[in-house]
């Protein structure tokens, strides 16, 4: 099949997956990251490598249509940062990191680890109009453990797509005109920096769950004094770190992290 692959790193997965099939990458669309938490670094190699044409412009409806001209027989999206518009001309799928119909939305892996869910899973959906909301061509479901984390979750996530690429490569056509409508479910709206804030009277439990969550991103450490601190790599620990940079709860719990940056007012 010929593809017009759309995403960042996160997912990459995916486009390594498409590649191992036999798929031809006609042109592939990334959009610009901060390098930090997120990266487009190893998209953009991959294409570089393999000589596909690159653009980290937002996606038009000119450009699904110009893939349709050059006779993609279908976009793939993993991951993007934009509402793509619907081409009629060419079958559209995104590939979302959650079971939907539940969990509709743009970052809802988090959340799952936030809301103690015992299972997420991985969506592959047409594009619709409406976020997230594609009839489902194929989909798994996977268990989350009590001490997941987002990279354990990512870990999860990755196998899960390296194992659909092939059945839908193998039956696209067939999978595509035969989706499933998903039904309401719910939409997650994205965390808020509330969500990845961490107070000094806060439960450990209740923090561990916020470090796990947001695991590579960056937390908010707030210390009794009013002072803010971009943690990432954030973790609790019940002894005293090795390390000069830690922080101590009320209830005598550390915190450490990975990288501590002061938040100035």
């Amino acid at each position: 099949m010929k593809i017009a692959y759309i995403g960042i790193d996160l997912l990459i997965s995916a486009l390594f997956s498409l590649m191992e099939n036999d798929c031809e990458i006609a042109e592939i669309f990334t959009c610009k990251t901060d390098n930090k938490t997120e990266f487009n670094t190893q998209i953009i190699e991959t294409a570089l490598k393999h000589n596909i044409p690159i653009s980290v412009k937002k996606v038009t409806l000119s450009d699904l249509e110009r893939m349709a001209d050059m006779g993609c027989d279908a976009v793939i999206c993993a991951g993007y940062y934009y509402k793509l518009p619907v081409c009629p001309r060419i079958p559209m799928v995104n590939i979302h990191p959650a079971y939907l119909p539940v969990g509709k939305g743009s970052w809802p892996m988090p959340i799952a680890i936030l809301r103690r869910m015992e299972a997420s899973g991985v969506t592959i959906h047409k594009i619709a109009e409406s976020f997230d909301t594609g009839d489902i061509l194929l989909q798994t479901k996977f268990s989350l453990s009590e001490n997941e984390s987002l990279v354990s979750l990512m870990d999860k996530v990755n196998l899960v797509i390296k194992a659909l690429i092939p059945i839908l490569m193998h039956s696209f056509s067939t999978l595509y005109e035969n989706a499933l409508p998903q039904g309401d479910g719910e939409y997650w709206q994205a965390p808020t920096a509330e969500d990845w804030t961490v107070t000094h009277d806060m439960d450990a439990e209740a923090a561990d769950r916020i470090f796990r969550a947001f695991l590579g991103y960056e937390c908010i450490y707030r210390t009794a004094e009013g002072d803010s601190f971009e943690l990432i790599g954030g973790k609790i620990c019940f002894e005293k770190p090795q390390s000069n940079h830690f922080f101590v709860m009320d209830n005598g719990v550390y915190i450490t992290a990975d990288k501590i940056t002061e938040l100035k007012a």
